[in-house]
């Protein structure tokens, strides 16, 4: 992707969350210069360790009423270099809408695995759509398991927000580069939604606009999927993975902005089956008795679940729990980590970047990736620690499936800060290349190793 649209995509997503967090649509005009200036300084940034390292020192420059910006893009660029946790931990926006209503009643509700659930509400649509939190990927781990079971039900076509519209060796290469599209891309299990979809046999599709306002790219985006797919293609059934609020089928979280789903709604005259899966998620620091604890608290979920009306409850809507019907059609809750760090609000310590110190609390020597990164057993850790680093700060660990070239999204990754921290990376059974690098791209080590095929107990 040429830098030019990186740029204007980060502009884009930052409108975005600024319209998520102020309740209106926002413009690129409306970003202060600081900000400006910090854009243009990632421009040549193509590396995430760099950009990393950049966004670590250039945040703490900033003053304090200017580095939202800077936070965002930094959890972000976390959550693409495997920091999940503390992606989570410093991203500056709550973007999960207060939940003030009454909850369903456990007497009234229960739990239904959501893969199920949504590929049974999806019997006889045309047009699924499921969002993400950008800097949280535990929110991509439901439309994977739906890729399979979607593309059984006859869904044809799989459209994701990140990829650009300059590969055109994609379907027939069968996974993606790390220049395929957006930084987001970068991030594994993002990698492993395309890389999946097209072993599947789904049609991938490109949908992004590069308008910069609000209004203009959610109205882009709906072009793009009508044109590209249901204009032309009547047998067609589209699957789309999409960010926050662009999921919404009607005026609310983006202000006076349609989203991208009512609009493509209005466009092709089909009504999207709308999921939500961003407002019911784990965030630290925590609420103090958030309505997403209080959900957990009552119905336990391990997996992806959304909530359905008993049989004997007797009362009459739709059969799926949604916090806001006039959005979305179905609330997803996801499950806790049960390795989340319980020193989320600590104050974080000083080390040593570039000569610098700076305060940015590195991930701790026994913090333990998250559970969800097993995808229920699917896939097996594989020990990594800071020694492989060779005193080279920050440096990264990735492996690469065997047959894939360096320049594809890994099968997984992790940043180190620090010679003692431990880890582990989490990959599916098969032959993978594991290559360690520090943040000018310098190689430290490379070896092959493979993944037993180990029975799940």
């Amino acid at each position: 992707m040429p830098s030019s649209h990186r740029v204007s995509r980060m502009a884009a997503a930052i409108c975005c969350a600024f319209g998520l967090l102020y309740g209106g649509a926002a413009r690129a005009s409306d970003i202060d210069p600081s900000t400006l200036a910090l854009l243009r300084e990632l421009k040549p940034l193509t590396d995430d360790l760099a950009r990393y390292r950049y966004l670590l020192v250039a945040m703490h420059k900033l003053p304090l009423n200017q580095r939202l910006v800077a936070k965002q893009l930094l959890a972000t660029t976390e959550s693409e270099l495997g920091l999940y946790s503390q992606a989570l931990r410093d991203f500056p926006i709550d973007s999960r809408k207060v939940y003030s209503d009454p909850l369903p009643a456990i007497g009234d509700w229960q739990a239904v695995d959501a893969a199920t659930a949504i590929t049974r509400l999806a019997t006889g649509r045309r047009l699924v759509l499921i969002n993400e939190a950008h800097h949280d990927p535990h929110t991509r781990e439901l439309t994977l398991a739906l890729l399979p079971r979607l593309k059984a039900a006859g869904f044809t076509h799989f459209a994701v927000e990140a990829l650009g519209d300059d590969d055109t060796g994609l379907a027939r290469r069968g996974y993606p580069l790390t220049n395929s599209g957006s930084e987001y891309l970068h991030e594994p299990l993002y990698g492993e939604l395309v890389r999946r979809a097209l072993q599947l046999g789904f049609v991938v599709v490109p949908y992004e606009s590069d308008n910069s306002s609000t209004a203009g790219r959610e109205t882009g985006q709906a072009k793009n999927l009508y044109k590209r797919v249901l204009a032309d293609h009547p047998q067609a059934r589209l699957f789309v993975h999409a960010g926050y609020a662009h999921i919404d089928k009607a005026k609310g979280r983006l202000g006076w902005a349609a989203p991208m789903a009512a609009e493509l709604a209005r466009l092709s005259g089909i009504e999207p089956l709308s999921i939500d899966q961003t407002q019911f998620r784990e965030a630290n620091p925590r609420v103090p008795h958030a309505a997403y604890d209080q959900l957990v608290a009552a119905f336990h979920p391990t997996v992806p679940i959304v909530l359905e009306r008993k049989p004997e409850a007797g009362a009459t809507g739709a059969a799926a729990w949604s916090s806001d019907p006039t959005l979305h059609d179905v609330s997803v809750i996801l499950p806790p980590d049960g390795n989340a760090p319980k020193d989320a609000k600590a104050v974080p310590g000083w080390y040593t970047l570039d000569g610098a110190l700076i305060p940015a609390k590195p991930p701790g020597e026994d913090e333990k990736r998250p559970d969800w990164l097993g995808l229920g057993g699917q896939r097996l850790p594989l020990a990594v620690d800071g020694g492989l680093c060779k005193e080279k700060f920050p440096c990264l660990v990735e492996a690469f499936y065997a047959k894939e070239a360096d320049t594809a999204v890994a099968a997984d990754r992790f940043a180190f800060l620090d010679a003692d921290a431990q880890s582990a990376l989490y990959l599916f059974p098969g032959d993978y290349r594991v290559r360690v690098r520090d943040a000018d791209g310098k190689v430290l080590e490379e070896r092959a190793v493979t993944v037993a095929r180990t029975p799940v107990k």
